[in-house]
């Protein structure tokens, strides 16, 4: 009898510790008080899921001279850690011999990037556009852009392009400044 009552409390004091829980301490920045501050880091901005936004455009070509317009955006972005890779569409009316939206030049974007901090990002573009207007002209699109996230769903950016022209014959430089809400 006294050898099984040996065994059980040899048993019940090596599982005792086995099953207790036990809890990390929250990590503390020291005050000039006795009361410690615990900290606690903020989530930044999400760039994953869709967008949609405004822009105003500065597009300059060899023969088609410098056009200002003003455009919408649309898109999507996937986050992974500090990689962001996403896709975009975007329509542009240009102002062409004083008379805005004669002309429209449209995308689409591929976008590769890198999340600089919580609420930048610096991303390369490239893709294929098209002059919809007179006349007819497409380009291969190559440059990139830096967003900045203002609020929980606002950002606003800049971007630059250079259009490599596939039919036409017109290289283009175009700066883009816009605003998109993310959803």
């Amino acid at each position: 009898m006294r050898v099984a009552a040996t065994f059980a409390l040899a048993a019940f004091v090596t599982t005792v510790p086995a099953g207790a829980a036990m809890a990390a301490d929250l990590i503390t920045v020291p005050t000039s008080t006795q009361a410690e501050l615990p900290m606690v880091e903020a989530a930044g901005f999400d760039w994953s899921g869709f967008y949609a936004g405004v822009h105003g455009t500065a597009q300059n070509g060899s023969t088609s001279g410098t056009q200002y317009g003003l455009g919408i955006q649309a898109g999507v972005n996937a986050q992974f850690d500090f990689y962001l890779l996403g896709a975009e569409v975007a329509v542009s009316g240009l102002l062409e011999n004083g008379t805005v939206g004669e002309t429209s030049y449209g995308q689409i974007l591929g976008r590769a990037g890198l999340v600089v901090s919580d609420n930048v990002v610096v991303y390369a573009a490239g893709g294929y556009g098209i002059d919809m207007g007179p006349p007819n002209e497409e380009d291969a699109l190559l440059g990139g852009g830096v967003e900045l996230a203002v609020t929980e769903d606002i950002s606003v950016r800049a971007q630059y392009l250079h259009g490599f022209p596939l039919q036409g014959g017109n290289n283009k430089n175009q700066f883009t400044l816009g605003a998109s809400y993310h959803f």
